[in-house]
């Protein structure tokens, strides 16, 4: 079990949800002391306007009192840049005007005294371990004054039997570790707060995931705590090359978020780029968490569909991808991982590629490719030669239509595109005890009576329910809506214009894919274009590892 003092993550059977105490960027407390408009204490060094006592590091000549900002124990107003003071009543009076324990039944204060010292604990029902902190209240109630410390670090490093812990004067960075969920002990006569990392968030266990499914290899999958994430990772890789960086965004949220990357193989310009993004977020919280995050990193072209992230839920594929040299970032309260840059090729991969032999993951992925391209023909190429019968040979003529259709085909490809997705949605809402007797029914509607009843043609039918089944052979969404968005601007110009239409759709679909770029600025496309044999060989082929060749 490690410690944490150089703010080294820690993940303990003790202490699952550990986190690094002291890092500049990545702080969980996200304090500085020249932060004064987050500054819950209300003054900062630079205004002193707001503070009663009238001092400032500016104006230390003119204070009566004839202290300094950096002085906080002898200012009158309490603290300075946000300091404890050291006097029990005056800090607890400021933690509890901040924290508006009157208004919130979760938020427990409890006043205790130890060693002929009055203290005051702090916590979070739900997010302690009770157990713990029943035995810690113990060991410091059985002190004697003459065992007790003059400081809280000796407290800390002396008579606090337990690993994730820390001390701190700052009192934002206080409170921001007690709504992080932390243990917080004030003492009268210290001038720093004891924090026990002694969290346990709400979590369920560690499974393979539904979106991700293979049939052959792990079958773990992220959580929404993003400690038992990263250790997922780490797991797999034991290297001392395996960068775990901390930062937050959202000004409310504080939503941690784990860069995590390989020295060396990362390419240090970009990971630069993306930890400025991250620090230059101005958002209030993450809702939406890696969405929301990505809409802050890149500021996407709405007119191009095509995905600029890969999401995964799988360890095994994040932790290659972090081998690869790409960036995997984790989001505190997401069961996914978000892999950046990514390319065309990127998306398509999936784990089953790599966990069946060469022969067959290459068969896979390249079953994968050409299925994912039929998806977006099949359909207005059967527009297109419907519209001009002649242009189909003799020897094809059983898929012309057997009958006369009552609506436009151009109309059904339209109707059954919505009405797929609003089958998908209804999927999603269905309570598991109805979705066998709904799917029955959804298949009778759509299938036998739709076509009976003259709304819709068989073919028609056939070719979109390929359509809507082959679309999930790749498991990225965005890609599959990608394909779905250029299928219907196909139609329509096919519909409108013909095989000038027809054409005109494939070339924006071409131009769309070539001239979109990746989020570190290089070609979507790569090792396409540019053109670089080797690594494309390796993209289209499923090859043997290096090493298992025979000498």
């Amino acid at each position: 079990m490690d410690t944490n003092k150089n703010g080294v993550d820690s993940v303990s059977p003790e202490n699952p949800l550990g986190k690094r105490k002291e890092n500049g960027a990545g702080n969980p407390a996200g304090d500085s002391a020249g932060n004064a408009a987050e500054n819950p204490a209300g003054d900062s060094v630079g205004n002193a306007a707001d503070n009663s006592a009238g001092n400032s590091a500016g104006n230390a000549a003119d204070n009566s009192a004839g202290d300094s900002a950096g002085n906080a124990a002898d200012n009158s107003a309490g603290n300075s840049a946000g300091n404890l003071t050291g006097d029990l009543q005056q800090d607890t009076a400021s933690m509890n005007r901040t924290l508006d324990l009157e208004h919130n039944f979760d938020l427990i204060s409890r006043e205790i005294h130890f060693a002929g010292k009055s203290a005051c604990m702090y916590l979070i029902d739900g997010f302690c371990k009770d157990e713990l902190l029943q035995k810690l209240l113990q060991y410091f109630m059985d002190m004697t004054p003459d065992q007790l410390p003059g400081d809280m670090q000796g407290l800390s490093s002396r008579f606090t039997p337990y690993v994730e812990v820390d001390t701190t004067k700052a009192l934002e960075k206080v409170i921001h570790s007690l709504l992080s969920g932390m243990f917080v002990l004030l003492v009268d006569g210290f001038d720093s707060a004891l924090l026990i990392d002694s969290r346990t968030y709400p979590a369920r266990n560690v499974e393979e995931p539904e979106k991700d499914k293979v049939l052959r290899g792990s079958k773990d999958g992220f959580v929404e705590t993003v400690v038992s994430n990263t250790a997922l990772i780490r797991r797999r890789i034991r290297s001392t090359d395996l960068c775990m960086e901390m930062m937050n965004a959202g000004n409310s949220s504080r939503t941690d978020i784990v860069l995590c990357y390989m020295k060396g193989r990362v390419d240090e310009a970009f990971l630069e780029d993306v930890r400025r993004k991250i620090r230059s977020i101005q958002v209030d919280a993450l809702t939406m968490n890696q969405e929301s995050l990505a809409e802050c990193l890149y500021q996407r072209r709405w007119y191009n569909p095509f995905p600029k992230f890969k999401y995964t839920e799988r360890p095994d594929t994040a932790a290659a991808q972090a081998l690869e040299g790409n960036l995997v970032i984790l989001v505190d309260n997401s069961p996914s991982a978000m892999i950046l840059p990514t390319t065309i090729f990127d998306v398509v991969e999936e784990a089953d590629d790599y966990y069946f032999p060469p022969l067959t993951g290459t068969y896979l992925r390249l079953t994968r490719f050409v299925i994912s391209l039929l998806t977006y023909l099949i359909t207005p190429t059967f527009l297109l030669l419907m519209n001009h019968p002649q242009w189909v040979p003799e020897s094809f003529s059983f898929i012309l239509l057997k009958e006369e259709p009552n609506l436009p085909l151009i109309w059904q490809f339209l109707l059954l595109e919505l009405a797929i997705d609003g089958l998908k949605l209804a999927a999603v809402n269905t309570p598991n005890m109805l979705s066998t007797p709904l799917s029955v029914l959804a298949a009778l509607v759509l299938g036998e009576f739709s076509v009976n009843s003259g709304w819709f043609s068989a073919e028609v039918m056939l070719y979109m329910a390929f359509v809507a089944i082959a679309n999930y052979t790749q498991s990225n969404y965005e890609l599959g809506y990608a394909l779905k968005f250029l299928r219907i601007l196909n139609l329509i110009l096919t519909q409108l214009f013909g095989l000038a239409g027809y054409l005109a759709a494939i070339l924006i679909a071409i131009l769309g894919i070539c001239c979109n770029r990746t989020v570190s600025g290089n070609s979507y496309l790569y090792p396409l274009i540019p053109f670089h044999w080797k690594k494309l060989k390796n993209r289209l082929i499923r090859r043997r590892l290096p090493g298992a060749r025979q000498k």
